[in-house]
């Protein structure tokens, strides 16, 4: 969550020159003092350092002040100005909801850069650090574990920032647990946090507590959204009016904003309306309450059918919308959307990454107040069916942004030309980008719509079309982190509906990323979860998965007699059903974990079987790398003639199946055997004839010899 701006980067105007009529506020004002002070803090001697001791990690400043003072303004033009870049301007861009980050310009304490990420979501909700950390490790461009817990993220982070100096913004934190996981324990970066009060807890840390904008400046920020003149004709008017919005620059934006909206309209009489709304029923402190009225003011100085797309706005996931979020939310047209959405910004409502197709943020401080109005003005059933209208859109992008990736003639292409054109995309690369831009609104939205339960039907399609989304354009491997959550939400709703197929399903995707990333045991758990989903929903193929899956994470862990005791029940449903794939790779399981075990009598029998089933289904590599098999359990049995024999078929079969590499691997183990029986000459033919195979290039595939395993 982040505060109205105070500013952006902007052309500055010359003293005593009249500010352009209804410009939006774009410069920093104020904050003088604050900013020196800053700079003194980052200067002064610690306590590790007046104890002698070198500090043992990043100097913490904390600028504290309520919602709308600007604090988030005040932190993004220290870190620009200790950076030498524009991190306002960066800010201005991510529409003040997103993380993100800016290099440095190589010069300065700090030549890396600037890092931000929000700790409180538009709801209210402080982010869970795991899920900080992982944003924070995207903008360092560090991999995530999927499933990764907070403490090995939190440390990840430490890892990456300890060989960097860095600024790290930590914005709207709403306690020092969420700041502490995070510090980088290197003095030489700076940790930036922004909060309503103190971080009790973390030692060192001096808050800048920051008031109203002094007189001088919130008059400059009136006179650059309104024009100079309308305040110097009534100078003590517009100091008025600063007074009634408390010197907040949030109230002050939006004062100014309404004022720019109505060139006709006084100074004098938007002060005395401001000063007319009565605080009855004010739900905020004494000091929140100058931006409520203002908030409140410009509301209802809207049409109706604005201020409707206004309060539903509350409803856009993470704080962000784009046309067809504001389209579905009130049902109108698109276009009728994105013009509404300009008008809001103009009036310091929203804020907007100004791109071709623009993202939308509402201001952090104005959020509670637009769900608060939201819920006094809109009937719960008017609001649960705008959320259902804008999931319902949400998945028919989804959809589009994935069938825009397969190949013409499709099932799925075809289906994209029956959309709508607004719902299409034009090319694959500009899907691919529509969702990087949107993926954290969209897992937001996803997040949303699970905790909500009343829209299960939804949600569930909604997450589905994510995660085939995500896969299509990303690929499976580097999407493993948000798949992951994704698959966790899949399980929240097939337990609270009692759905067992998709319980089932969303834990073995959980289980294999966490056997995929070494997390055995934890694997093993799940699979065994979903054996009993898979029996409760009398679902043969994932009680069948789950057995041979079961199998493998005992095979990771070395207990061989239970992999082949699993293995063993799921070869038997599987030759129940005639599944003869499936029978012959479970076959060849079975052989690998005899083989490991020493158990070479029935590792042969079921590697011959194995190879016999890839016979029936005319699937030559794989017969010959099953007979390669079989000659490394014969050679480890102690018969070598058997094991030559048995490799010199498997070579047979890989020459007639035109596999080239599996061929010179063959070749190679045959080599291997020959110089054991002690027949070098043979050994060195097979050995040429490998090379001549391949020339300079190694077998991808490799036949493990008897010389080499332990």
């Amino acid at each position: 969550m982040t505060d109205q701006a105070v500013d952006t980067s902007g052309p500055a105007t010359a003293p005593g020159a009249e500010e352009p009529s209804g410009a939006a506020p774009s410069r920093f004002f104020g904050r003088e003092r604050e900013l020196k002070a800053l700079r003194e803090d980052i200067e002064r001697a610690g306590l590790d350092t007046l104890a002698g001791r070198k500090a043992p990690r990043a100097r913490v400043l904390l600028i504290a002040g309520r919602p709308g003072s600007g604090r988030s303004a005040l932190a993004e033009e220290l870190a620009g100005a200790l950076t030498g870049t524009d991190a306002v301007g960066a800010a201005a861009a991510a529409t003040g909801a997103l993380p993100w980050s800016v290099r440095g310009t190589g010069t300065g304490a700090y030549p890396d850069g600037v890092l931000r990420v929000g700790l409180t979501d538009p709801g209210g909700e402080p982010v869970p650090t795991e899920r900080t950390a992982g944003e924070l490790l995207g903008l360092l461009g560090v991999p995530v574990p999927p499933g990764a817990d907070r403490d090995e993220l939190s440390e990840l982070v430490r890892e990456a920032l300890a060989v960097r100096r860095i600024v790290l913004v930590l914005d709207d934190a709403a306690d020092a647990e969420q700041v502490d996981p995070l510090l980088p324990e290197n003095p030489d970066c700076l940790v930036v946090a922004t909060a309503t009060g103190p971080l009790t807890g973390i030692p060192d840390v001096r808050p800048c507590t920051l008031g109203g904008l002094e007189k001088g400046a919130a008059v400059r920020l009136l006179a650059r959204a309104i024009g100079q003149v309308r305040v110097t004709v009534d100078p003590r008017t517009a100091e008025r009016l600063a007074e009634e919005c408390g010197g907040q620059p949030a109230a002050l934006t939006l004062m100014g904003g309404l004022l720019a909206a109505h060139p006709k309209v006084s100074v004098a009489d938007v002060a005395g309306q401001l000063h007319a709304l009565p605080d009855a029923g004010e739900q905020q402190p004494v000091g929140a309450r100058p931006l409520a009225r203002a908030f409140r003011l410009v509301h209802d100085s809207l049409p109706q059918t604005a201020a409707r797309i206004l309060r539903l706005l509350a409803l856009a996931p993470a704080g962000l919308a784009d046309a067809h979020t504001a389209s579905a939310l009130a049902g109108c047209s698109v276009s009728a959307a994105r013009s509404t959405l300009d008008d809001f910004v103009k009036l310091g409502l929203l804020r907007t990454d100004g791109a071709v197709h623009p993202l939308y943020a509402v201001p952090g401080c104005l959020a509670p107040l637009l769900r608060a109005l939201l819920e006094d003005r809109d009937r719960p059933a008017e609001i649960q069916l705008a959320r259902a209208r804008m999931l319902e859109r949400t998945v028919r992008r989804l959809q589009s942004c994935r069938a825009v990736t397969e190949p013409e003639g499709s099932t799925a292409h075809r289906k994209l030309a029956g959309l709508p054109r607004s719902l299409r995309f034009p090319s694959a690369e500009e899907a691919g980008a529509w969702l990087r831009v949107r993926q954290p609104a969209l897992l937001a939205s996803a997040r949303l719509a699970v905790a909500d339960g009343e829209l299960d039907t939804l949600a569930r399609r909604l997450v589905a079309a994510l995660v085939r989304a995500l896969a299509a354009h990303r690929g499976t491997e580097e999407a493993a982190p948000e798949l992951y959550g994704l698959h966790g939400l899949v399980l929240d709703v097939a337990r609270r509906r009692e759905l067992p197929r998709e319980q089932a399903a969303a834990l073995l995707n959980l289980a294999d990323l966490d056997a995929r990333t070494g997390r055995t045991r934890e694997a093993l758990t799940r699979y065994r979860a979903a054996l009993d989903a898979g029996k409760a929903a009398k679902d043969l193929y994932a009680t069948g998965r789950a057995m041979e899956s079961v199998g493998g994470a005992y095979e990771q862990l070395g207990d061989y007699h239970r992999a082949a005791d699993w293995y063993g029940r799921a070869l038997a449903q599987r030759l129940s059903q005639g599944e003869r794939a499936d029978e012959a790779r479970l076959y060849g399981r079975l052989g690998a974990v005899h083989t490991y075990a020493g158990r070479y009598g029935e590792a042969l029998r079921n590697w011959r079987a194995a190879a016999s089933g890839h016979r029936r289904l005319g699937d030559l590599p794989a017969q010959a790398r099953a007979l390669s098999e079989s000659a490394r359990v014969q050679e480890y049995a102690g018969r070598p003639h058997d094991s030559l024999q048995t490799c010199r078929e498997a070579v047979e079969l890989a020459r007639r199946a035109g596999d080239v590499r599996l061929q010179a691997a063959l070749q190679l183990r045959l080599a291997d055997t020959l110089d054991r029986l002690g027949d070098p000459t043979a050994a060195r033919l097979h050995r040429s004839a490998a090379d001549r195979l391949l020339g300079d290039e190694a077998p991808a595939y490799e036949i493990r010899s008897a010389s080499t395993e332990s």
